[in-house]
C-alpha cells in the first residue's frame, strides 16, 4: 500500500503543482526521497470515482514519458494491439490487474475501469509505466521503462529485502548512500497474515500461502523495476514453525529469484538490534544512553536483545500479538477473563527472558515494529500514519498503558477505523499493545524509544555490508 511521510503531501503538490485531491501514499521514491509513484485512492474527496490508482508524479519522469507521446507511440502501441494477438492479451490482463488492486479495501471500485481508468486499449503511458515501477505486470508500461530509463543517475548495489513475518509482508528498497548507510526508494507493508492458524495447526493455510505470494510476487516485481541487484527475502515465526514451508520455499525461489531465508530467533534479533540501534549513538540532540534492550513485537514471536555496539544478549519467544490472540481471545472486545490469561501467559515468557537476558543493565529501552509504532502513534493522536512524527520519539509507560485501555475497550471494527490503523492490525493490535505494556512494568522502564527501524533495515544493512 506503500508509505506516507508528512513532507510527502508538500513533495507532491509541488510537482503537480497544485494540491492532491485523493488520499495517497508513496509507492516508490526517486534517489534523493521524493516521489516516484504515489498510489491514490480510487475515489477523491467528493466521492466520486478517482481514475488513475498508480500515477507519475516526478516531473523528469513525466516529461521522458511524454516524449514518447509527443512522437505519437500512443496510436503505434494502439495499432499493434490490432495486429498482434499475444501483446492485446498482455493489455488486458494488465487492465484486469489493475482494476483487482483498484478495489483493495473498496468493493465495487475495479467497476471504476482498468490502466488509467480505461476498460480496454491504451490511454495513457505515464499511467502504464506507473503501473510497472509498482510492481504491476503490464508489458507496457515495461516498454515504457526500456525506452526512458534511466531517468536519475543511479548507484550500483541496488538492493531490495522482504520481512515475511507472521502478520505481515515488508518490503524495503534500497542503494547505498556512499557513507555506510542507505537511501530509501521504497517501503511498504502489507497484512498477509501467513501465520493464521499456525500455533494450533502447525500448518500454514492454503489461503494464507496464496495470498503472502501474491504480495511477494508483487514486490520482487517491485524490486526489479527499480533495478535491484539482488532481493533477499527473510521469514520468521511462522514459517518457523510451519511443518509445510517447502512450498513458500519453492515459490519465493521462483518470484524473488533467491532462495528463501528462515531466520532463527537468534538471527532475528540480530537483525532486529542491527537496524533500530543504527546510528543511534551518534544521534544529535538525542539522549539514549546504552546499552539498549530492543523489544521486537511481531505477531508470532517477540525478540529482547540487549547490548551496546553489538548484542551480547538475546532471546526469541514464542510470543506475539497474533499468537497470543488466538490463544487467549474469544470474545470481541476481550473479556477481563481473557485479557488476565493473556496476562498470565506474557509474565511466563517474561519470566524465561530474565533467565536469558540480563534485563536491569539496559539504560534504554527500544521499540520496533509496528506494535509499538501503532501504539505510540495513537499516543500522539495522529490523524495519519506518519513515520517521520514516529521515529525515535518517546512513548511513556502512562500513555502506554492508556493506549491499551482504549483499545482493549474497542470492538474489531472501532480500532479499524482509527486513521492510523493499518488495514488488518485491528484484530490483533490490542494483545500486541499488552506485550509492550507488561513489558515496560515488569523491567521498570518509564519509557521507550520508538523506531521505525528494524529487522527489515538489518536485512539491508546486512547485505550492503556484505
Amino acid at each position: 500500500m506503500g508509505e506516507l511521510r508528512g513532507s510527502d503531501r508538500a513533495l507532491v503538490a509541488e510537482q503537480l503543482g497544485r494540491e492532491p485531491t485523493t488520499p495517497f501514499t508513496v509507492v516508490v521514491r526517486c534517489p534523493g526521497g521524493h516521489p516516484l509513484v504515489i498510489r491514490n485512492a480510487p475515489v477523491d474527496a467528493s466521492g466520486d470515482p478517482f481514475p488513475t490508482l498508480f500515477w507519475l508524479t516526478c516531473p523528469e519522469a513525466g516529461r521522458a514519458v511524454s516524449r514518447l507521446e509527443s512522437e505519437g507511440w500512443i496510436a503505434r502501441l494502439g495499432e499493434r494491439l490490432e495486429t498482434d494477438p499475444a501483446f492485446a492479451r498482455a493489455v488486458e490482463r494488465a487492465h484486469a490487474a489493475y482494476a483487482l488492486e483498484r478495489a483493495v479495501g473498496y468493493p465495487g471500485a475495479e467497476s471504476y475501469g482498468g490502466v488509467g481508468g480505461t476498460r480496454r486499449a491504451l490511454k495513457c503511458l505515464h499511467a502504464h509505466y506507473a503501473h510497472h515501477l509498482a510492481g504491476g505486470q503490464d508489458e507496457v508500461g515495461a516498454w515504457v521503462a526500456e525506452q526512458v530509463e534511466p531517468i536519475h543517475p543511479e548507484r550500483l548495489g541496488r538492493v531490495a529485502a522482504m520481512d515475511q513475518g507472521t502478520n505481515s509482508t515488508r518490503l524495503l528498497i534500497a542503494e547505498p548512500d556512499g557513507r555506510g548507510g542507505f537511501e530509501d526508494l521504497g517501503r511498504d507493508m502489507i497484512i498477509t497474515r501467513l501465520g493464521q492458524g499456525v500455533d494450533g495447526t502447525g500448518r500454514i493455510a492454503p489461503e494464507a500461502m496464496e495470498r503472502t505470494l501474491a504480495v511477494i510476487a508483487t514486490f520482487s516485481r517491485r524490486a526489479r523495476a527499480l533495478h535491484a541487484e539482488r532481493i533477499r527475502v527473510g521469514a520468521t515465526a511462522a514459517v518457523r514453525d510451519a511443518s509445510n514451508r517447502d512450498e513458500l520455499e519453492r515459490r519465493v525461489r521462483e518470484l524473488a529469484g533467491s532462495d528463501l531465508e528462515v531466520v532463527s530467533g537468534e538471527q532475528e534479533a540480530e537483525l532486529s538490534f542491527l537496524g533500530a540501534t543504527g546510528g543511534l549513538g551518534a544521534t544529535g540532540g538525542l539522549e539514549a544512553p546504552a546499552p539498549y534492550l530492543v523489544l521486537d513485537i511481531g505477531g508470532g514471536s517477540t525478540e529482547f536483545v540487549l547490548g551496546a555496539e553489538r548484542p551480547t544478549a538475546s532471546i526469541s519467544t514464542q510470543m506475539g500479538s497474533v499468537r497470543l490472540t488466538e490463544r487467549c481471545i474469544r470474545h470481541d472486545p476481550p473479556l477481563a477473563v481473557e485479557l488476565d490469561a493473556a496476562r498470565e501467559v506474557v509474565q511466563g515468557v517474561l519470566d524465561e527472558v530474565e533467565r536469558a537476558v540480563p534485563v536491569g543493565e539496559a539504560a534504554t529501552l527500544v521499540a520496533v515494529a509496528g506494535t509499538s509504532t501503532t501504539v505510540q502513534a495513537i499516543a500522539l493522536g495522529l490523524d495519519a500514519y506518519d513515520p517521520e512524527r514516529i521515529h525515535r520519539t518517546r512513548l511513556t509507560r502512562a500513555d502506554a498503558e492508556h493506549v491499551l485501555g482504549s483499545l482493549v475497550a474497542m470492538t474489531t471494527p472501532e480500532r479499524a477505523a482509527l486513521p492510523v490503523m493499518a488495514p488488518g492490525r485491528a484484530d490483533v493490535i490490542a494483545q500486541g499493545a499488552l506485550i509492550l505494556a507488561e513489558v515496560m512494568h515488569r523491567f521498570g522502564f518509564e519509557e521507550a524509544l520508538v523506531s521505525e527501524t528494524d529487522i527489515l533495515d538489518g536485512l539491508v544493512l546486512e547485505m550492503l555490508g556484505g
